[in-house]
């Protein structure tokens, strides 16, 4: 056991390494997300939004390609591409960007 964890301590994307304190604190995108769901869509900043979409995408990218693979970033991007898409998605209907299915067919 303890030699297993000091193989984590010492690897290249163990706790001594920017492989890992990086994403640790990209987690705090993640959770700003989250925790923005609660609140009303009207205050959702688009320009911000698409911002983060594409900063995730980009990153996401990175943690794959780089050597070596960043497995802890990657999922963290992921993440918060997920979360952000969600918040584009909620700041587009309130906008009107996106109308429900409903509305188009009584409309018709």
């Amino acid at each position: 056991m303890a030699s297993s964890f000091r193989a984590f301590l010492n690897s290249p994307v163990g706790p001594k390494t920017t492989h890992f304190w990086g994403p640790v604190a990209n987690w705090g995108f993640v959770l700003a997300g989250l925790a923005d769901m609660k609140k009303p869509p009207e205050m959702i900043s688009g320009n911000m939004t698409t911002a983060m979409c594409v900063y995730s995408a980009l990153f996401m990218r990175f943690a794959w390609m780089v050597q070596p693979r960043n497995y802890l970033l990657l999922v963290c991007h992921a993440s918060n591409e997920t979360v952000q898409l969600y918040q584009l998605s909620r700041w587009a209907r309130a906008q009107g960007y996106l109308s429900e299915k409903k509305e188009e067919a009584s409309s018709q």
